[in-house]
């Protein structure tokens, strides 16, 4: 099984005041794990989703997109903790501005998390807010040290947001932390700025790369498209472009989702076999996760792509 562990949370997006001079929000399940669960799920494959979620009626809201994508939830038992919230509202100029309220995602224990993981553990993903408080971050780091002990396959996507970081030094020794257990990660070219915009993506990856797990890097460019990177080569590609746009969520982690599935489909997704992946092959894997993530953004919000959807994309290459 593969297992995605992270936040689930609800978005209130305001909208335009209306003429009652009220500002009305429009609630959407999100979350980047959350996000990679359906993903993967959506594709194919056998996924459990190992985050906490609430007895409240979000937490109803969350469950649904998860059943019908046939993500397994693994922790059976839901908690009084109100759902985590993220509230968007717009300034005069149109700007987003991001508050979260945090609940149910921190509501875990580290048995808890433990005892609910499979006994085959394939792949585990982590990422997100994972890595923000210090508490949260050693009890994660004790999840990913048990799924290794497993057999499995680790890959993150951290999704860097320093609003949410009150000791960013701090942050980025956490992250560090995680970066010595993973063997495949994924971050945008913002994350590489953010951590440190001294370097060049050529030189961020080639020090992730030197890790002591690390043997696959992905770096997304936005409209700019992807490139990835191992001992054995680099790779690129652009995006796909659906007929009809609708926006950006959950773009990124539909375009991991995607790697994940076909690194799987190719015999490559073990710590041996990604560091052996060449230029031709990687560029390979990194269009079929731009066709995953494109398809996405057919969509408003994250809506991921059927495994058909995708295939009747690529046969046409």
């Amino acid at each position: 099984m593969y297992v995605v562990g992270g936040e689930s949370l609800i978005d209130l997006v305001s909208q335009p005041v209306g003429e009652d001079g009220q500002i009305h929000m429009v609630a959407h399940a999100g979350g980047s794990p959350y996000n990679c669960a359906m993903a993967l799920a959506r594709l194919g494959n056998d996924t459990g989703y190992l985050c906490p979620i609430s007895r409240d009626g979000f937490g109803d809201y969350l469950l649904g997109p998860l059943a019908d994508a046939g993500v397994k939830q693994l922790l059976n038992e839901r908690v009084e903790t109100p759902s985590t919230l993220a509230v968007v509202t717009l300034n005069a100029r149109g700007q987003a501005q991001y508050e979260f309220y945090r609940g149910a995602d921190r509501a875990f224990t580290r048995e808890g998390l433990i005892a609910a993981l499979p006994a085959q553990t394939d792949l585990f993903q982590v990422g997100g807010f994972c890595t923000i408080e210090p508490e949260d971050a050693a009890i994660w780091l004790d999840v990913v040290d048990a799924c290794s002990a497993r057999g499995a396959v680790i890959s993150m996507d951290p999704n860097v947001r320093p609003s949410l970081v009150s000791d960013f030094e701090g942050y980025k020794e956490r992250l560090s932390l995680f970066f010595d257990r993973v063997h495949l990660i994924k971050l945008s070219d913002e994350d590489l700025a953010l951590l440190d915009d001294g370097k060049s993506i050529e030189q961020h990856a080639a020090e992730l790369l030197a890790r002591p797990k690390c043997a696959l890097v992905i770096v997304t460019l936005g409209e700019g498209g992807s490139r990835a990177f191992t001992a054995s080569g680099e790779g690129r590609a652009e995006i796909y472009s659906p007929p009809v746009f609708g926006d950006t969520v959950g773009a990124g982690d539909s375009l991991m989702a995607g790697i994940l599935t076909i690194l799987s489909e190719r015999g490559d997704l073990t710590p041996d076999q990604l560091g052996d992946l060449d230029d031709e092959a990687l560029s390979e894997i990194l269009w079929f996760g731009a066709v995953v993530a494109g398809l996405n953004c057919a969509h408003k919000g994250c809506h991921p792509p059927s495994r058909l959807e995708v295939d009747a994309i690529i046969g046409e290459g």
